[in-house]
């Protein structure tokens, strides 16, 4: 049975963007929403975690927890998933050394 999915994207290839459009809507750039089977919705997160490059990624999907839904990510992203105690927070990760803006 189809179901909802939202998956986001940043600096991804656009041969990724275009495969993703042939199942789901791109609302906004970069994110696109879609109603597909559980089936689908690996194919294409298996094709996004394959192809992400240097870019990152986020899928949201339903899932039988207490939230109603899960959270996969893939690429590199200060946001990452946490699970605390059966709840999925977002755990947010210090900025790495060049990213970091130097006071001098």
């Amino acid at each position: 049975m189809p179901s909802m999915l939202v998956i986001a994207t940043t600096a991804v290839p656009d041969h990724l963007r275009g495969a993703l459009s042939r199942w789901t809507s791109e609302v906004v750039p970069g994110i696109f929403v879609g109603s597909v089977s559980a089936r689908v919705r690996d194919q294409l997160w298996r094709a996004v975690t394959d192809t992400v490059g240097n870019g990152a990624a986020l899928l949201v999907h339903p899932a039988p927890t207490e939230q109603g839904y899960a959270i996969r990510t893939a690429g590199t992203r200060r946001r990452v998933p946490a699970d605390f105690d059966g709840l999925t927070l977002i755990r947010m990760t210090a900025p790495k050394v060049n990213e970091m803006q130097s006071p001098f």
